[in-house]
């Protein structure tokens, strides 16, 4: 029987109408009203700080810093600087300072509460802000002299978190650097850089795992443009990206810190596995072949992963189960206490959002928390009367973003399948009713037996958007 091995691309004219359908399904409002746009650009166009800018802001355009993101990213909101201090390390992280430029209950502010995140699509990305102000004046473009709020960190030699703090300050990145750029031959001027990266992702991983935290490598689905044409890919955040994602975590670990101390903020919080979930695991794990020792740890189990081993890919999928019940939970010391579980499980400690205010609500009210209580000043009032319906506003617009992105995978599944109906293809069982394919990359719902962790065979039966593809076992 030939088996279809199918690296397909589409091409995009032919889903524009599909993916601007999802959108208006979920009432995503792809333009901004005048007003909003006109109170971004008068904030851009202001030559000092607006109103509601309480204390100085420090110049430290004499900083090294450059930023790391996907090819042709424009909505940049971190620039980095990374060097060796001692047997530890110096970290400079600058966030983008959205918070200067959104005045507090004007039309600009409100809209952000509407949209609450970025929403991105495989044609168009349909942002927080107008993007004048997120592509534009508050995004850490090279060359640019921009608001930030910047963080200084000291690292110790494991890993461990030192003295942190947080200011307004100008700040100019040097140059925009892509992942795929540093990821296999970086450029001369990145060499050192990326090597301190490494050296810190490494302490910081192995100091995460020490606390009983735990990473969890499962490649995402996703859909990449390549020119006028789509395709799919499992992706999962590796080298390079692994390594900026730890300096991210590490300043949203530091922050959570600032905000405890303060008695005010939001936290990003998720229960730890229960021992009864893990011995689930460790079961299937074993049931799957998976290397796991009596009395090792999760984490000690990833690191014997074989990621080429059809079972890793049902192993993680089974693992997802303990990654469940993530929320933004705001507290403000007394009227709204802080909750009883301040953990996020998978890092094995506290952690907030505060590193992605252009694409992301919640980020602009944490930071504010951090940037008072370091400069010794009360937390604006703005910032109290908010949170308590901060966490409920992420959740729903999470949801739909969420949703949104889920539905145009789907449509883009049916398209590549769609010309293949009756063909063969391979893949692995995933659990019972599921199976991940090789080419192209779509976790499909499956009829017949499958065999959990074992490569499979399955037919095409049909490929609508909606419900999605329906494989069957051949």
């Amino acid at each position: 029987m030939a088996v279809r091995r199918l690296i397909a691309r589409v091409p995009l004219d032919g889903l524009e109408s599909a993916f601007h359908a999802i959108r208006q399904r979920h009432e995503i409002r792809e333009t901004y009203a005048d007003a909003v746009v006109s109170e971004a650009l008068a904030a851009g166009g202001a030559s000092g700080e607006l109103a509601h800018v309480v204390g100085p802001r420090a110049d430290r355009t004499d900083l090294d810093l450059v930023t790391i993101d996907p090819e042709g990213s424009r909505d940049l909101d971190q620039a980095l600087a990374v060097s060796a201090e001692g047997s530890g390390w110096l970290v400079h992280y600058a966030i983008a300072d959205v918070g200067a430029h959104v005045v507090p209950g004007g039309a600009l502010d409100r809209d952000t509460w509407e949209r609450v995140e970025t929403v991105y699509c495989p044609d168009k990305r349909v942002g927080l802000h107008p993007p004048q102000l997120s592509e534009g004046f508050a995004s850490l473009l090279p060359g640019q002299r921009t608001k930030a709020a910047l963080w200084t960190i000291r690292v110790g030699a494991d890993g461990a978190l030192g003295e942190a703090s947080v200011e307004r300050a100008w700040v100019r990145s040097r140059r925009q650097y892509s992942y795929d750029e540093l990821r296999e031959s970086p450029p001369a001027d990145a060499v050192a850089l990326v090597a301190a990266m490494r050296a810190l992702g490494d302490a910081r991983r192995a100091y995460v795992r020490a606390a009983g935290g735990v990473t969890l490598p499962k490649p995402s689905q996703e859909v990449v443009s390549d020119g006028d044409e789509l395709a799919l890919e499992f992706r999962a955040a590796t080298g390079i990206e692994d390594d900026n994602a730890q300096i991210s975590l590490l300043t949203g670990e530091a922050a959570a810190r600032i905000m405890l101390a303060a008695g005010v903020g939001v936290l990003r919080t998720m229960p730890p596995a229960s021992e009864e979930d893990v011995a689930r695991l460790r079961r299937q794990g074993l049931a799957l072949g998976i290397d796991w020792p009596a009395g090792a740890s999760y984490g000690d189990a990833l690191d014997r992963l074989d990621p080429q081993a059809p079972r890793t890919a049902a192993f993680l999928n089974h693992a997802t189960r303990l990654f469940r019940g993530a929320a933004w939970e705001p507290f403000d010391v007394p009227s709204l206490p802080v909750p009883e579980h301040t953990t996020h499980g998978a890092l094995a400690r506290p952690y907030a959002h505060v590193t992605a205010p252009l694409r992301r609500l919640v980020d602009r009210y944490g930071t504010e928390v951090c940037l008072a209580h370091c400069a010794g000043r009360e937390v604006p009032a703005w910032v109290h009367e908010a949170l308590p319906r901060l966490g409920a506003a992420m959740t729903a617009g999470v949801r739909t973003g969420s949703a949104v992105d889920r539905e145009c995978v789907d449509a883009v599944e049916a398209a590549v399948l769609a010309p293949h109906v009756g063909e063969t293809f391979e893949g692995v069982g995933i659990d019972d009713r599921t199976v991940q394919l090789t080419e192209p990359a779509v976790i499909a719902r499956c009829t017949g037996q499958i065999t959990v962790g074992a490569d499979q065979r399955v037919r095409l039966v049909s490929a609508d958007a909606a419900p999605g593809p329906v494989f069957e076992v051949a």
